[in-house]
């Protein structure tokens, strides 16, 4: 009992400690406080790493076990609020973007490393996470009462939105484990070709379309040759990189039918930026980044005709709950798999991405476009 006051003492009198607490005050959070959203530090050195390293000492101390929140995702929300963030800037910040000035992250060479390190690292763990048709992206919420039903209204808002009619080829661009494909082949009567970066995934999008109209690629999409009557790209873009825009959109072009329609579904940042958070850079999604509204429109702007663009992030927000209440709910099954460590790095991706969603910091947005516009106009699709 001892040890733990004096610990205590010397977490709340020292200068680390006061800066943090002063700086958490706007977003109503307080340091070893007993609300839910209040954090409570196991470790003095905790704010210390924070201050000092920002969103990546945050993160990577949460992993090892120096602090807990009851309720993460509020807390994170609103810090996010407030932009507490954005004022602890890390020295990893300014070499990663000094790295991205210097070089092409996701260029064709390095395109292959995302697939490795995150979608490759265990099917297992996809499966319980994820709905019936594992899709990893964005589910749509209004009129569905569980995640598989969100899902499937997902596909369909995509494929009524494209207006796919049977006999039609369609391009998925980051098929991830085929499930969209499938969907569409089934419902739709359409013949698809998915490309992904993913062995696992492409293994697994081929067993789950046996025998259907579909074709599964292990390709990157600057590699890609043909026509197409439609193309989508669901969850895919955030990999492409602002140095790339220009030539996907330049790719897709000389991809799609003259009379064709290109869906883009991407998670969006409300600024420009050239690079990723930290933690997420070196733990999750490696050469990732969220594109801007405006990134977008200048890579479109010269070749492409705008028909609707539509945005409901707070779905994403839904969505990211789900996928952690249910791999909280399987972790036992693959606790000896993966370890503690990651069980604390995945729950804090899950439920920072959420809080993002929340504070409207990041937004989800699907785009459709057409080459030279849809004659009488484009009718968007809800």
């Amino acid at each position: 009992m001892a040890a733990t006051s004096h610990s205590r003492s010397t977490r709340e009198t020292s200068p680390e400690h006061r800066a943090l607490a002063q700086l958490l005050e706007p977003a109503d959070v307080v340091l070893d406080g007993d609300r839910p959203w209040d954090i409570v530090v196991h470790d003095p050195r905790m704010p210390a790493r924070v201050l000092a390293q920002g969103t990546l000492g945050a993160g990577e101390s949460y992993m090892d076990g120096w602090w807990d929140c009851g309720q993460l995702d509020d807390m994170l929300a609103r810090v996010m609020r407030i932009e507490l963030d954005r004022r602890l800037h890390s020295p990893q910040v300014l070499r990663t973007i000094l790295l991205a000035r210097l070089r092409n992250p996701q260029s064709r060479r390095r395109a292959w490393i995302v697939g490795r390190s995150h979608y490759d690292i265990g099917d297992d763990l996809y499966e319980r996470m994820l709905d019936a048709r594992m899709i990893y992206s964005c589910a749509w919420w209004p009129h569905a009462s569980n995640l598989d039903e969100a899902q499937e209204h997902k596909l369909d808002l995509v494929c009524r939105k494209l207006g796919l009619e049977p006999g039609m080829r369609v391009l998925d661009i980051g098929c991830g484990w085929g499930g969209a494909a499938q969907f569409a082949a089934e419902r739709y009567g359409v013949t698809v070709t998915g490309i992904t970066v993913s062995a696992h995934q492409a293994a697994a999008a081929r067993a789950r379309c046996a025998g259907l109209p579909v074709e599964i690629r292990l390709e990157d999409y600057r590699r890609l040759t043909g026509r197409y009557d439609r193309i989508w790209s669901l969850g895919m873009f955030e990999h492409v990189g602002m140095r790339n825009y220009r030539t996907y959109f330049d790719t897709v072009r000389s991809l799609l039918a003259p009379e064709g329609l290109f869906l883009l579904h991407t998670i969006g940042s409300n600024r420009s930026v050239s690079v990723t958070d930290p933690w997420i850079e070196k733990y999750i999604f490696p050469n990732s980044m969220l594109p801007s509204v405006a990134q977008i429109a200048q890579a479109a702007e010269p070749h492409w005709v705008l028909e609707d663009w539509h945005g409901f992030g707070p779905h994403y927000d839904r969505t990211l709950l789900e996928w952690h209440r249910r791999f909280e709910a399987s972790w036992s099954q693959i606790a000896a798999a993966y370890g503690e460590r990651f069980h604390r790095m995945w729950r804090f991706w899950l439920l920072s991405s959420a809080a993002s969603f929340r504070a409207r910091r990041t937004q989800l947005w699907q785009l459709v476009y057409s080459r030279s516009g849809v004659p009488g106009g484009y009718e968007p699709v809800r």
